[in-house]
C-alpha cells in the first residue's frame, strides 16, 4: 500500500510479512525515498563514471583481494554447507570450496551446461529475490556478495527468507551499497532537493549507473534491519576505507608490488572504522541465534 503524500520523493510502503497459520503479518510503514530518472518528466543525467572506477581500473584487483581477505576471515565451522547468492561472482564460491566447504551457488544467469567453477560447488538456476524455494534450516552459512541485497528493494522480506534457511548458529555475510555512495549519486545527478530529504527517510532508493534502483544503507540502518529479522550482528564495516584515487596512484607508482601492502592496510582499516559509513559499500556479519 503506497501513500503518495509526496509523490515525487517520499512514499510510505507497507511491507507484508510472511504468512503463518493462514494469516499475513503486516509490518510497520517505512518512509521510502526514491530517486529515479523516470520519477519526473524532465530528463536527468545518469551518474558519471567518476563515482566508481572503470572496469579496466587496477582498483578492482585491489578490491577483489580485499573481498577475498574478508571472506577468508569469516569464521565458519569445518565442512559447512554454504549458500552463495553472489550474483555470478564465481571466485567467491571457488574460494569457499577450496577451504573445504560445500557450496550451493545460485544465480539467474548461470549456464548449467558449463562445468562448476570448482569441485564441491553445486549450481542452481534461480532468482535472488524469490527465495520461497529455500528449505527451513537447510544451510550453515549464506554469502551475499556483489551488492545483491541492494538490488532486492524489499530487503526485509529477502533477509527473512535467508534467516529462515539458516540453521541455529548459522552465519550470514553480506555487502550492500552504502548511503555515502547513494548520496554521491544524488549529488552527481544534481538532485539537491532529494539530497536534502534523504537523511529523514528510513529507506533510500537511488538510481545507479545502469539505471536500476539500488537500496542504500547506513551502518545503523543495516544493523537495525538484521536485528529486526532475528539475527545477532557481529559487525558492520566498510568494504574499503582507502579511496579509489589513493589506490590507483599507489599502484601506478609502485606497480603490483604495492598490492599486498594496500590490502593488508585496508583490512586493518576496515576493522578500525567499524560502524562508520566510509567508502562505496558496507559489509556485515551476523548469525542466527
Amino acid at each position: 500500500r503506497v501513500n503518495r503524500a509526496r509523490p515525487t520523493r517520499v512514499w510510505t510502503l507497507w511491507i507484508t510479512g510472511t504468512v503463518r497459520n493462514g494469516r499475513s503479518s503486516p509490518r510497520r510503514g517505512r518512509s521510502i525515498f526514491v530517486s529515479s530518472p523516470t520519477a519526473e518528466p524532465r530528463l536527468l543525467p545518469v551518474p558519471s563514471a567518476n563515482l566508481l572506477p572503470t572496469s579496466s581500473s587496477p582498483y578492482w584487483s585491489f578490491y577483489d583481494r580485499v573481498a577475498a581477505g574478508q571472506l577468508a576471515a569469516w569464521e565458519l565451522s569445518a565442512r559447512s554447507r554454504v549458500l552463495d547468492l553472489s550474483g555470478g561472482s564465481f571466485h567467491h564460491a571457488a574460494q569457499l570450496a577450496e577451504a573445504g566447504h560445500q557450496v550451493l551457488q545460485v544465480d539467474s544467469r548461470i549456464n548449467l551446461d558449463e562445468p562448476a567453477c570448482a569441485p564441491g560447488v553445486q549450481r542452481l538456476l534461480a532468482a535472488h529475490d524469490e527465495l520461497t524455494w529455500l528449505r527451513d534450516a537447510s544451510v550453515d552459512a549464506i554469502l551475499v556478495e556483489s551488492q545483491v541485497l541492494s538490488r532486492c528493494l524489499a530487503t526485509e522480506v529477502t533477509v527473512e527468507h535467508l534467516v529462515r534457511a539458516l540453521r541455529p548458529g548459522g552465519r550470514l555475510l553480506l555487502i550492500v551499497d552504502s548511503l555515502l555512495l547513494g548520496l554521491a549519486r544524488l549529488a552527481d545527478q544534481g538532485r539537491w532537493a532529494e539530497l536534502a530529504d534523504a537523511p529523514a527517510a528510513d529507506c533510500v532508493l537511488v538510481s545507479a549507473e545502469d539505471g536500476t534502483l539500488r537500496r542504500c544503507f547506513g551502518p545503523q540502518g543495516l544493523r537495525d534491519l538484521l536485528v529486526e529479522a532475528g539475527l545477532e550482528v557481529d559487525w558492520v564495516r566498510p568494504r574499503s576505507v582507502l579511496s579509489v584515487s589513493a589506490v590507483e596512484r599507489a599502484l601506478a607508482a609502485e606497480g603490483p608490488s604495492a598490492l599486498n601492502t594496500l590490502v593488508t592496510t585496508e583490512l586493518a582499516l576496515a576493522r578500525e572504522y567499524e560502524g562508520e559509513s566510509t567508502g562505496h559499500y558496507l559489509v556485515a556479519s551476523a548469525r542466527r541465534p
